[in-house]
């Protein structure tokens, strides 16, 4: 009974621990992932099962990472009833919503009967630089800014499970960075200006109604100014906190700002989404040694976050010498897929021999637990 409640009681101080490290690292467990909230016309029968049809393929999007075209997936779309665990009706902005919850199991066992990737809870912090020309004036959109921009961002954001970050353009903001940093889209300052989000991506996104408009022949009537359309681009750091590599878009051209911004958060995301996702296909077995466990308590600590990762079927701890711990994982896709939950978890934290790697040496990983 004493070893329990102790037992318990250090869990409980990890959990603690996990909420106040939460704020400084760069990753997101996406909550409520198997459930959507999607209007509906009435609550007659056939309006519901309409919606509920609906907030199916909500969720499919938002575990899968992106639109899915599948017989499989076509089919469970059909049987929509067959993967509802309840729903409510709720009132929102003078609308009424359907909050549908669905059965994880069986939208899990989906993906893998289709092999089809899934994107795990786990995922990246993006931080959004949104700068608007609007003839010969510019401004960086806050997150609080009268714009409704910011409102787009963030239903893109519940609508796909990726977590997305606007500046707050308080004193730091303006001091860390000028507009022309990230009009130009310096990666450097603006990946210094957004180390203080955490965000372990970092998108630039110009909105533009001259500028950026051009024609072919700059003798001819500028069709695209006479019906005042806008162009939208994109610049993206992957992994801002190490690197200042950038992808760059083409350019989206149109007159509607919130369907192009919502283009160009798609594909965004779909680059992201090829990072993270983790393939249902490809199992195998791989092995990590925990080099600082130093109590059964740490042991139990360890095991646990290795088994709740996405990436990881199941564990199997091989062997003990003195603190150091290996682990034998059945992961769900590739070691890629690993590594990067890992990185993003910041909990256990890899150790990199540089004479290894320059040598090419085949070694099993080595990761420390994080403590405090």
């Amino acid at each position: 009974m004493k070893h329990l409640l102790i037992h318990t009681m250090f869990r409980n101080c990890l959990i603690l621990l996990f909420f106040i490290l939460a704020l400084k690292v760069s990753a997101i467990e996406v909550e409520n992932l198997y459930s959507a909230r999607v209007a509906v016309a009435s609550q007659s029968l056939g309006d519901r099962n309409q919606a509920l049809k609906s907030a199916l393929r909500v969720i499919l999007v938002k575990v899968g990472g992106k639109e899915i075209q599948h017989p499989v997936i076509d089919q469970a779309i059909r049987n929509y009833n067959q993967y509802v665990t309840q729903y409510q009706y709720i009132r929102h902005d003078n609308k009424t919503l359907l909050n549908v919850s669905f059965d994880e199991a069986k939208i899990n066992s989906l993906f893998k009967e289709s092999d089809l990737a899934i994107w795990g809870r786990l995922r990246p912090q993006v931080m959004v630089w949104l700068v608007e020309e609007d003839g010969f004036e510019r401004k960086i959109i806050s997150s609080t800014s009268q714009s409704l921009l910011p409102n787009t961002i963030n239903d893109f954001s519940q609508l796909r499970g990726l977590p997305l970050v606007m500046p707050i353009m308080d004193l730091t903001d303006l001091t860390a960075l000028t507009l022309s940093d990230v009009w130009g889209r310096f990666s450097q300052p603006v990946a210094q200006a957004s180390a203080r989000y955490m965000a372990e991506a970092v998108v630039v996104i110009r909105i533009s109604n001259s500028s950026l408009v051009t024609v072919d022949d700059p003798d001819a009537e500028c069709s695209l100014c006479q019906t005042k359309s806008l162009v939208v681009d994109w610049s993206l750091m992957t992994d801002a906190q190490r690197e200042y590599a950038q992808v760059f878009s083409e350019q989206y051209l149109g007159d509607n700002v919130d369907e192009l911004l919502v283009s160009a958060l798609s594909d965004i995301t779909d680059i992201i989404y090829q990072k993270y996702a983790l393939s249902t296909t490809n199992s195998n077995e791989f092995e990590i040694d925990v080099a600082n466990i130093e109590s059964l308590a740490e042991l139990i600590a360890v095991s646990e976050f290795l088994a709740d990762l996405s990436a990881v079927q199941s564990i199997q701890l091989v062997s003990a010498q003195g603190t150091n711990r290996r682990f034998k994982l059945s992961l769900i896709g590739s070691q890629q897929a690993l590594f990067a939950s890992l990185k993003l978890s910041e909990q256990l934290n890899r150790f990199i021999d540089p004479l290894a790697e320059r040598e090419g040496i085949n070694q099993v990983p080595v990761f420390y637990w994080g403590k405090k």
